[in-house]
């Protein structure tokens, strides 16, 4: 097989045969021209190199479907294949959330380990780490809409409220950098950043975090020095500074008024903006000892209120459009007096997701799915905790 570089590859030029991503992964066909944005992908994931049978060539090839295989795989293996493709794709939603949960437990539970690590012996390494962040930022970019509407429980977060907090924290900071369009490099080093940002905490008493009663001022002071406590320790390991910055800034806030530097608007690091939004959205809609959780929609209001503007405006924005206006998982009443639970965004307008009647299914038996709009079926209001309470009984 043929290996290219993708910077020399010239637009407008076709494969005379299949373009693989590391000779596998099909990337495209013969009859689908190279283009600036197609290189401009491959790049902005850290793809250098692609691998053909076939050439460049300024003329398309046309071929019969039954010329389009896969280079080493015989007649079984593709009907195999096909055959796994297409019960993938008729796995019923319910399946894919549970297989989606499964694995988001499992991304935690490398979070619990990494802290456990560090707490027992005062190891964290960077390697293992990244290598384990960029699963985590594919896994979401491939399950955005079913990761968000993961909701851990009351008594998971009593049992290990630091881990819980941080990996729901890194699906908002990453679905942000996605939004962003960061490339793979800097997703991953925003996950890492985002992961340990609160790794300074587990050498304060639990109670000063997860206690019920109001702190007092010298308890406070201890809960500030928090940012810094965490990036002394990923300097210790040598972490990269701009992942060290996201640690020690995600407490600062665009007004000045933040800590533990005061620092304001461009002086603070883009990885600490992201955290400081993805942080305190994740807090918000969590319920803790001192204070119960508010819904996603209230959530979401009260971030884009920006009250004392603490927060970048790109970034609240860059939330909005990731999540909507009414939140991936919430449970709406629609213009038509029908229940829906929004299950997608809208690219377009956050004000108008993608929403799954429920009861309803079509005439093939696949869940009702539909686009709200502006003149056509709208959210008239989210549903209050105890009515989404009762609808999730009753699943």
């Amino acid at each position: 097989m043929n290996t290219f570089n993708v910077v020399e590859l010239e637009d407008g030029y076709f494969f005379t045969d299949d373009v693989f991503l590391d000779k596998k992964f099909l990337l495209t066909t013969p009859g689908v021209p190279v283009s600036a944005e197609f290189k401009r992908a491959l790049k902005d994931w850290e793809f250098i190199k692609v691998f053909s049978e076939g050439i460049p060539s300024e003329h398309p090839v046309l071929r019969s479907a039954s010329e389009s295989k896969a280079p080493g795989k015989t007649d079984a293996a593709e009907k195999k294949e096909s055959e796994e493709t297409k019960e993938e794709e008729n796995q019923s939603d319910d399946s894919i959330f549970a297989r989606v949960v499964k694995s988001y437990d499992e991304y935690q539970e490398f979070i619990a380990q990494i802290y456990t690590r560090y707490a027992t012996k005062k190891e964290l390494p960077l390697q293992a780490i990244s290598d384990k962040v960029k699963e985590i930022c594919e896994f979401i970019r491939d399950n955005r809409r079913y990761v968000l509407r993961i909701q851990p429980s009351a008594e998971s977060r009593d049992k290990n409220y630091l881990v819980v907090h941080s990996m729901r924290s890194t699906v908002f900071a990453i679905v942000i950098g996605l939004q962003l369009k960061f490339p793979i490099h800097k997703l991953i080093e925003l996950g890492v950043s985002c992961i340990l940002h609160e790794i300074g905490m587990i050498r304060l008493p639990p109670q000063l975090y997860m206690g019920n009663k109001v702190l007092t001022p010298v308890e406070k002071n201890a809960i500030f020095t928090h940012p810094v406590i965490s990036y002394n320790i990923l300097r210790e390991f040598s972490f990269p500074l701009n992942i060290c910055l996201g640690v020690l800034e995600h407490h600062e806030r665009e007004n000045g008024e933040g800590y533990p530097r005061k620092l304001s608007k461009e002086k603070i690091s883009l990885y600490a903006k992201i955290i400081a939004v993805a942080c305190s959205y994740e807090a918000v809609t969590a319920p803790r000892p001192y204070k119960e959780a508010r819904d996603a929609y209230t959530g979401i209001i009260d971030i884009m209120k920006n009250q004392g503007k603490q927060y970048d405006e790109t970034i609240i924005r860059a939330l909005l459009f990731s999540i909507s206006l009414f939140p991936i998982g919430l449970y709406v009443l629609l213009s038509n007096n029908k229940i829906g639970q929004v299950v997608d965004v809208n690219p377009e307008n956050p004000k108008y997701p993608v929403v799954e009647i429920l009861g309803e299914t079509k005439p093939d038996g696949s869940r009702k799915i539909v686009e709200t709009s502006e003149y056509g079926l709208t959210i008239s209001r989210p549903l209050t905790k105890e009515e989404g309470a009762k609808l999730i009984k009753k699943d």
